[in-house]
């Protein structure tokens, strides 16, 4: 424990860290001291909401877009043709068209549909689909599984064959083998860029505000709206998405290193 306090510490304590972090702080103070902060009390609560909506958003879209990957992932690196093609579209079309399109073309579009249906309307589902959040966390997992299915795809085939068929020719099956060998390398090889993908998905869950769901930067959006006070917002913002994405790089640091004393490269 000693050892690895002693291993984080020698990393921040770097020259160039060291000022960075100098920087940082007089920026801080001087923004305090010197911009108008009065409006935070009266769009906290919102703010923490936003705040909130924004985490959901990222956990579950990365979480669901992930899952949907590896499936992806497989077709394209051993799955038969009828599911390599599709896989295969599926990630060029998702790759090849901004997030704010798909965004808008399925809450505008399947969103507008839903309510021609009465059957629709009378379910237990329509308080949820009649609200915008839905199709955001949609558009948001697409989106998410679109790229990293060509991230899976890469890391499966990167695994060597030849421990592939050594656990074949010992008997494993199929699922034993994607579970304890083909999955865990795979993955201890896309973690730098998952991390990557991580924090880019959390700057592009801000346009889920141009559907009316209420994030983070929506409330920075109706502040200024508001007070007409432009930089104090946005500045606040800027914080707060630069925090969220340090500790994820953090947590994808630590779990890269975990994975490299685990894994057999």
């Amino acid at each position: 424990m000693t050892t690895r306090l002693n291993r984080i510490a020698e990393e921040i304590l770097v020259p160039h860290r060291l000022a960075m972090i100098a920087v940082a702080l007089a920026i801080a103070v001087w923004a305090a001291l010197s911009m108008r902060w009065h409006w935070i009390p009266r769009y906290g609560e919102l703010a923490l909401l936003g705040l909130w909506r924004t985490f959901w958003l990222l956990g579950l879209s990365c979480a669901i877009g992930f899952v949907m990957a590896i499936g992806l992932g497989l077709a394209q690196a051993s799955g038969p043709r009828v599911l390599a093609v599709p896989a295969r579209a599926f990630c060029t079309t998702i790759r090849g068209t901004p997030l704010l399109l798909q965004l808008w073309l399925i809450y505008f579009g399947l969103g507008s549909l839903f309510p021609q249906f009465p059957w629709i309307r009378e379910s237990e589902l329509w308080p949820y689909l009649r609200e915008a959040w839905p199709y955001a966390l949609l558009s948001l997992s697409l989106s998410f599984a679109g790229y990293e299915g060509e991230v899976m795809r890469g890391a499966f085939r990167s695994v060597p064959a030849g421990q592939l068929e050594a656990a074949r020719s010992m008997g494993m099956g199929r699922f034993a083998i994607l579970r304890r060998i083909w999955l865990p390398q795979a993955l201890q090889r896309a973690l730098p860029t998952l991390g990557g993908e991580t924090v880019l998905q959390l700057k592009a869950t801000p346009l889920v505000a141009t559907i009316t769901v209420i994030d983070i930067y929506a409330v920075a959006s109706r502040v200024r709206q508001d007070l007409f006070i432009i930089y104090e917002p946005l500045l606040l913002l800027a914080v707060i998405y630069m925090v969220i994405a340090g500790v994820i790089a953090l947590v994808f640091r630590l779990l890269e290193r975990r994975y490299s004393r685990g894994v057999v490269v």
